[in-house]
């Protein structure tokens, strides 16, 4: 479980974030949506700690995660797979090299047939099976955001935070980012955290949404509810990002 509690941040005089509360239950897919600069990935960047709050705070399975040493915050952040927003493969290694890093950097006990048996799997599960030896330059969009996946899940993590998965693909593409979300996050059991600002994304992934506008939670229900609702400010936000 992931617990938001009275969450602000600033940035000189930029209020982002102004009493974030929001809770998130072990194994859901919520989607976190709101307008561009609203605060939706510096909350992401709080869950995992590179971001510490100026008042309140995020628990993770009970522990504050700004209050936790280095080493617990290391031992914890083991625990998470993060999709950033640009992929951020790295151009000078191959697919297989981008996916081990985090498993070589943890400099854990496996050996080299093992670490390639376990990417060969994850590649397999994001639908690149095949593709270990080519660099990112030679993927399209969509199998960048696939291999950056693979790298999220190489460490067989209980949370997966994804940031704007969808953003530069077509909708076809989309579509099926999409689908792998939501397979993953059943097939896995994954507790999964989607900032997104696609309302086609919300339709198709999200058993919660929350939106941030303010700077605080305006709304956390279901998609049904979002969707159906007669509030003229969330009106609006589905209005704007369905055009």
């Amino acid at each position: 479980m992931i617990e938001i509690n009275n969450l602000y941040k600033n940035f000189d005089d930029n209020e982002v974030l102004k009493g974030i509360n929001l809770t998130i239950d072990s194994g859901e897919t919520i989607v976190i949506i709101g307008s561009s600069g609203c605060g939706k990935s510096v909350l992401l960047k709080h869950i995992v700690g590179l971001l510490t709050p100026d008042e309140g705070n995020v628990k993770v399975e009970g522990k504050i995660i700004s209050e936790l040493n280095q080493n617990e915050l290391y031992y914890l952040r083991k625990k998470f797979g993060f999709l950033f927003q640009g992929s951020a493969l790295f151009d000078s290694m191959t697919v297989e090299e981008n996916i081990s890093l985090p498993l070589v950097e943890n400099k854990n006990s496996l050996s080299e047939k093992e670490i390639e048996k376990l990417v060969s799997e994850k590649l397999e599960l994001v639908g690149l099976p095949g593709t270990q030896k080519i660099k990112p330059s030679e993927l399209s969009g969509g199998m960048k955001k696939r291999a950056a996946l693979a790298r999220a899940l190489i460490t067989n993590p209980e949370y997966i935070l994804y940031d704007e998965p969808t953003t530069g693909l077509d909708p076809i593409m989309s579509n099926n980012i999409d689908n792998l979300i939501k397979e993953l996050s059943e097939k896995l059991n994954v507790t999964s955290v989607v900032v997104t600002h696609d309302m086609y994304s919300v339709k198709n992934v999200a058993s919660s949404v929350a939106m941030i506008y303010g700077g605080k939670i305006y709304f956390h229900g279901s998609p049904d509810k979002l969707l159906n609702s007669k509030d003229e400010v969330i009106i609006d936000f589905i209005a704007r990002t369905c055009t």
